[in-house]
């Protein structure tokens, strides 16, 4: 059965700015509309805040922030694409979620050759989907690469 996980290839694609990004939906738990942030003190600048998820303290990331792309108010549209890796739970805050596709692997390119691409620490690949680039993310990384500055 896990094979048959991994075999489907499916990935939660979200946007930010112009540009669709997707994560492992093997990774998603929620896709939830945007519910009050409280801010941390002290807390890293893309750390958003945390939010209160059914009775779950969750904190959240601000993937723009975390990417360095300019700051824009939340919308109707924005989501908070809730995660758990390794038994943490946190939330991503994006411009918007779009759909699940199926991306197979061949349709995947490895990213080795893009160089000095602020985000790339945290890229597996970019996905090609009907004319369309999906930049394929590594939560693992966000994670990591999150709890080593916090």
């Amino acid at each position: 059965m896990d094979n048959y996980m991994e075999a489907t290839n499916q990935y939660v694609v979200f946007k930010l700015e112009e540009e669709y990004y997707g994560i492992d939906i093997n990774f998603v738990e929620t896709i939830e509309r945007v519910v009050e942030i409280t801010r941390l003190p002290n807390a890293p600048h893309y750390i958003k805040g945390v939010i209160n998820l059914r009775g779950e303290v969750i904190p959240v990331i601000d993937l723009r922030t975390r990417f360095n792309i300019e700051d824009k108010a939340i919308s109707e549209e924005s989501r908070i694409i809730i995660l758990t890796i390794e038994e943490m739970t946190i939330g991503l805050l994006v411009d918007s979620s779009s759909e699940v596709l199926t991306i197979e692997k061949e349709e995947i390119d490895n990213t080795n050759s893009l160089i000095n691409y602020s985000e790339d620490e945290y890229i597996k690949g970019i996905g090609k989907v009907n004319e369309r680039m999906i930049i394929i993310l590594d939560p693992m990384k966000i994670l990591y690469y999150h709890n080593q500055e916090g």
